[in-house]
């Protein structure tokens, strides 16, 4: 089928000139699959602006959120803009188009006691995997990193863990930056330093690995953390961005320093972070609420 051939190409050039990672390309598949699917017998040079329309009305009728239609446009745009760079198509049928709107919803975040118990370790019979999960958890929660960050991290960022209280991450849209290890997540790190080598191959490089000895997979990671937050007594789900979410409003209620927060998550715009301002103001509203004399019934 030509479409989906053109859809092969634009993702080949993507991977190989533009350096997205294989989790956006992987994304991008899907959202252009889906595109020639809704098309049907159309041929991608006959989509015009009303098609498009129509396409995201489906989708939106169908439970599709403002969120994920959004991102459904983006890679629909950049494909059409493609094809037109290659003649394929006369114009961009999606240039100027918004997606429907839909509520936002606010990070959901630990409270800082429920973090505290998530990370006070409980004896589950396996020193050895016990240090490596809470070396996890407190590496999420300490720095605020991704799931796919932690995972790729390698032996060499111990170093600059231990000695410099730092390590570097390559983030979204291979982006690095710097982000600090706290002192709690430094202490984890060296007392699963001591004991990694029981469960690592001799040439692996991977900082956390699983019992194989091979890199820690991110869903055996999820795993791993939902199983400690059970441990703990934690009446919910608990998964990595719940921890990042964690970091970043317990940062801001601190600090009230929303670029420094920006930062230290490798957010491109203050407007992903502004977000946890309405996660502080909750928190301070509940405080109000319980404390104030003129708020009590």
């Amino acid at each position: 089928m030509i479409a989906l051939s053109a859809v092969d190409a634009y993702l080949a050039e993507l991977a190989e000139q533009r350096r997205q990672s294989p989790h956006t390309i992987s994304n991008y598949g899907r959202d252009l699959r889906r595109l020639v699917m809704l098309a049907g017998e159309l041929p991608l040079s006959d989509v015009r602006l009303h098609h498009v329309r129509r396409f995201i009305g489906q989708l939106h009728a169908q439970g599709l959120s403002g969120r994920s239609i959004a991102r459904l446009l983006s890679a629909w745009r950049g494909f059409f803009s493609w094809l037109g760079q290659h003649d394929a198509v006369p114009a961009n049928p999606c240039e100027g188009l918004r997606p429907p709107k839909s509520p936002k919803h606010l990070p959901n975040a630990l409270l800082v006691d429920e973090a505290a118990r998530l990370l006070d370790p409980v004896d589950e019979g396996d020193s050895v995997l016990a240090a490596r999960d809470i070396a996890m958890s407190e590496l999420f929660y300490s720095s605020g990193l991704r799931l796919a960050e932690l995972a790729a991290l390698d032996c060499d960022a111990l170093d600059s863990a231990l000695h410099e209280g730092e390590i570097r991450v390559l983030g979204k849209r291979s982006k690095m930056r710097l982000v600090p290890v706290g002192s709690k997540a430094r202490e984890a790190l060296a007392a699963w330093a001591q004991v990694r080598g029981s469960l690592a191959g001799p040439e692996e490089t991977a900082l956390f690995v699983g019992q194989r000895g091979r890199r820690l997979g991110q869903r055996m990671i999820q795993l791993r953390l939902s199983r400690q937050a059970q441990l703990a007594g934690l009446s919910r789900h608990v998964h990595p961005h719940m921890l990042r979410h964690s970091f970043a409003s317990h940062v801001l209620q601190s600090s009230g320093d929303l670029r420094a927060v920006q930062e230290m998550l490798g957010h491109a715009s203050i407007t992903s972070t502004q977000v946890y301002t309405h996660l502080d103001f909750q928190h301070l509203a509940k405080i109000y609420d319980s404390a104030h004399p003129r708020a009590k019934r």
